[in-house]
């Protein structure tokens, strides 16, 4: 059985496998081999000298295709999915939100396409959990990315010239990434609130140490899954217009607020960022993902501009959409250990040799797989 990694391509740095989990998949299954792509690693500082250290053959791109399991971090170009065998397994972050017809081609090839994002939120999948580890990464380089552009310092600073107060910093959207971010933030020294329209995460922003604002919306927007659900319009002008006056006092806005398969809500209005103090940074991390694989401008904010930093209104912007791809070598690393620990549901050890198995009744398979046996799920 070959497990094959074909090289990201584009401005994405990470890669679906490194050496060690590379080694530890060769140690745990005899008879597997794994084969990369060459410069595969590149990016994420892991050299082919590395990657056959542990083992592993380095390739070209049309065998890094052809693997019975073939990793990635990102979904394939439409015109390479003939490239892969019949009956192959595709495992990555393939995007489902905005797959257009891209999984049909997958179908039609055949192609057994598992997507990381629909793995559930069950104890049992948090080590394969993808979703959780990349935007756990995203949440922390946001607020360095914050530290960047604010013009002055997060932490209070005492000199013999006096000294400083404290960066208040407000978290709107309190999911693994908004958690994160308090978490760094808090760590810099700065002064931190947090708002999200589920009130049962009232207790982990406290657990952090900040604070948790309620704006009396009076509207419970916890969807399933752990996930946010939609506000109603009523809602969503009650949320916008009690923002607008709190945000006046924000130095760094990080937002986070995103709805599985939807366009990302908008918390900040225009007439929001007005509001705010010359100088203040909005990192809006709402700008990618279903925003921009659908080419909606603009994420948790319409005046954020997907990959760019824009100063409006006295207000800089941040809307970069790959954060993880930015830390490239930790985020790769913790891909690649939720794709260890995903792979020995699918792979089974006969006697006479490896086999692969996707028509397993495990939940986690199941409700992760996006095409099987030729049809669209």
């Amino acid at each position: 059985m070959l497990i094959s990694i074909p090289k990201e391509q584009g401005a994405e740095n990470r890669v679906a496998m490194t050496p060690d989990t590379a080694k530890r998949l060769l140690n745990k299954f005899k008879g597997l081999k794994v084969a990369v792509e060459q410069g595969a690693g590149q990016q994420a500082h892991i050299s082919d000298e590395m990657f056959q250290a542990a083992g592993v053959e380095i390739v070209n791109r049309d065998q890094a295709l052809k693997g019975d399991i073939v990793l990635v971090v990102n979904r394939l170009g439409d015109d390479e999915v003939k490239g892969l065998k019949e009956n192959a397994v595709l495992i990555g972050a393939l995007e489902p939100a905005s797959a257009g017809d891209h999984f049909q081609k997958l179908a039609q090839q055949k192609v057994n396409a598992i997507a990381t994002e629909m793995i559930p939120r069950i104890s049992r999948a948090q080590a394969m959990d993808t979703l959780s580890s990349q935007a756990n990464i995203a949440g922390y380089k946001a607020v360095l990315e914050a530290t960047n552009h604010f013009n002055k310092f997060f932490p209070v600073m005492m000199t013999a010239a006096g000294s400083s107060k404290p960066a208040k910093v407000i978290i709107l959207g309190v999911g693994v990434a908004g958690l994160q971010a308090i978490a760094t933030a808090k760590r810099l020294g700065a002064s931190v609130e947090a708002f999200d329209i589920r009130p049962e995460v009232a207790e982990q922003v406290q657990s952090l140490g900040a604070k948790f604002i309620d704006l009396g919306i009076e509207e419970d927007g916890s969807g399933e899954g752990g996930y946010a659900k939609e506000l109603s319009a009523e809602g969503k002008a009650k949320q916008q217009a009690a923002l607008q006056e709190y945000l006046k006092k924000a130095d760094v806005v990080i937002t986070t607020a995103l709805i599985p398969g939807r366009q990302a809500p908008v918390l900040i209005t225009e007439d929001a960022v007005k509001g705010m103090k010359e100088g203040s940074v909005i990192v809006d991390m709402a700008a990618g993902g279903f925003n921009r694989a659908n080419g909606i401008a603009g994420g948790n904010c319409p005046l954020t501009q997907v990959d760019q930093v824009v100063v409006n209104h006295g207000v800089t912007l941040v809307g970069y959409s790959n954060y993880p791809s930015q830390m490239a070598g930790d985020a790769s690393a913790f891909f690649s250990r939720n794709l260890l620990n995903l792979l020995p549901l699918l792979i089974q050890e006969t006697e006479d040799g490896l086999t692969l198995n996707v028509h397993t009744e495990d939940e986690i398979i199941q409700k992760s797989l996006v095409t099987l046996d030729g049809v669209v799920k």
